[in-house]
């Protein structure tokens, strides 16, 4: 099952644009504007980091971004409002970890039985809330770094009870019964990490990209690429390697983050996203091109 958004990005036949950023990064007005611009910029699918406080995925540029967020006040309750704020026409993603969805549904009734006019309730923890929730907000999917697959059975039946995708992490070290697993449970696109190690922009594109998709091209759904994609020229090549999209994530947030140390006016950092956004979106573009014409 897939959700419908998202299939729709896929069918439409060019290559996915799919940025990232942490919701709430440096703060929760400036991160709308800047979610709005990617949109702007060509945008097919947003990826929205929902921070926790142990990233074990993320290298430093993303860790810097989540603890912006979390100081400036992020919360799983004030990210679904975030979502709820935001003015976009790509599905959104959210991109989490398992623990703040787990334990979502008790939290948020031990909150409600704390305030003066809550009534004493309890919830057993499990990912049914969250995914609830996130539905009703609108999240078109998931991504959930530090889940195995072994273990996802009940993330992938209640996003399959509200309609949500589950993306899985494929590493390039990742073969065999689990890479079976994965692919079994997996819906919407496949994440391919392009190179071993944590997220984080990089001046070269990974000779495991090509080794990676290939390992993959039996199975039927599509492949978007992330991790070190910096420039156009990065994504037209893993595009032309026969990637169906591209993710990219710390070359964008490292455009906040210079943003705020600089004190630069949110308009300003906004159009910076917006132009990368759109040189991304159009390399992916360029990518496509020598496949079509090697159908010709």
């Amino acid at each position: 099952m897939s959700n419908d958004a998202i299939e729709a990005v896929f069918a439409a036949g060019e290559p996915a644009f799919i940025p990232y950023l942490v919701a709430g990064d440096p703060d929760y007005e400036s991160s709308l504007s800047y979610v709005e611009a990617l949109d702007r910029g060509g945008a097919d699918i947003i990826e929205l980091g929902l921070p926790f406080s142990e990233p074990i995925a993320e290298g430093s540029t993303i860790q810097d971004a989540i603890v912006r967020s979390l100081q400036a006040g992020m919360t799983p309750a004030r990210f679904f409002s975030f979502v709820d704020d935001l003015d976009v026409e790509a599905p959104l993603v959210c991109m989490t970890y398992y623990n703040l969805i787990y334990q979502y549904g008790a939290r948020e009734a031990h909150s409600a039985s704390e305030t003066p006019s809550g009534e004493a309730t309890s919830q057993e923890p499990g990912p049914e809330a969250f995914v609830a929730r996130a539905a009703e907000s609108g999240i078109a999917g998931l991504v959930v770094p530090d889940l195995p697959a072994e273990e996802a059975d009940p993330l992938r039946a209640a996003c399959d009870e509200y309609g949500l995708d589950l993306v899985f992490i494929v590493a390039p070290t990742t073969e065999g019964e689990r890479l079976q697993r994965m692919m079994e449970r997996v819906s919407g696109y496949v994440y391919v990490q392009a190179r071993l190690g944590t997220t984080g922009a990089r001046d070269d594109v990974s000779d495991q990209t090509d080794e990676s998709l290939a390992r993959l091209a039996e199975w039927d759904v599509p492949k978007a690429v992330g991790f070190g994609i910096k420039t156009g020229d990065h994504a037209e090549r893993i595009v032309s390697a026969g990637a169906d999209g591209i993710i990219v994530g710390s070359a964008l947030v490292d455009i906040v983050a210079e943003g705020t140390d600089n004190d630069d006016p949110t308009e300003a950092v906004a159009d910076r996203l917006e132009a990368k956004a759109r040189e991304l979106s159009d390399g992916a573009l360029r990518g496509l091109t020598p496949t079509a014409d090697a159908n010709d």
